[in-house]
């Protein structure tokens, strides 16, 4: 197997991440793709009760396991397996079973701090970023939080001002600075895709 293709795909809360790499691979006609969420790698915090763990603030850097998955990637990049952790956003921590993953030739991890780690940004071969207004990436979230996690309109609040708010312009923001395309998401984007496409393809082009 030749060295796999490593994305990195970063951008604010709910702007849309996953919708654009599913385009992006559409277009480019891509199926035998790795996908791993950031947000797996999460601290383990099996050793706090849950009202500590609700306090927890997941927009900072130092909320994730960074090591973890610069070991995990290392180790794919080189053609082996990783037992990936499972966040349980339910209980606010690590499940206790692991996933088995196999090396893909094309990895593609996504999460809103993907690219403030310099270690892993020096694995990828190709880093994004995925830009829309803050009042459309709270509502999105706002409403994906309360259908797929269960979360109240007042805690999703309270989080949004107290962590993510200030959190995406002090870490997440700045990142944009590190990504080789932008990618609007509150317009068409198709210059962006196109040429995200074309450089995938040269990429994998020149490993065969």
């Amino acid at each position: 197997m030749n060295k796999p293709l490593l994305i990195l795909v970063s951008g604010g809360s709910a702007s849309g991440k996953s919708t654009v790499v599913q385009e992006i691979l559409e277009r480019a006609g891509l199926n035998d793709v790795l996908i791993i969420k950031h947000d797996d790698y999460y601290l383990d915090q099996t050793h706090l009760p849950l009202e500590e763990r609700y306090k927890m603030n997941y927009d900072h850097p130092s909320s994730l396991d960074n090591e973890l998955l610069y070991h995990h990637l290392t180790k794919l990049l080189k053609g082996e397996a990783i037992d990936k952790p499972i966040y349980d956003f339910d209980i606010y921590t690590r499940k206790e079973e692991t996933e088995v993953i196999q090396p893909k030739p094309i990895i593609i991890i996504e999460g809103i701090l993907i690219l403030e780690n310099e270690k892993i940004r020096n694995l990828a071969d190709i880093c994004l970023f995925v830009e829309l207004d803050d009042d459309t990436r709270f509502i999105r979230r706002m409403l994906r939080d309360m259908k797929e996690r269960g979360r109240s309109l007042e805690s999703i609040i309270a989080q949004y001002e107290q962590t993510v708010k200030p959190m995406f312009h002090k870490y997440i923001k700045p990142t944009k600075r590190y990504a080789d395309v932008i990618i609007p998401n509150d317009r068409k984007h198709d210059i962006a895709v196109d040429l995200i496409v074309t450089k995938i393809k040269q990429i994998l082009g020149e490993r065969l």
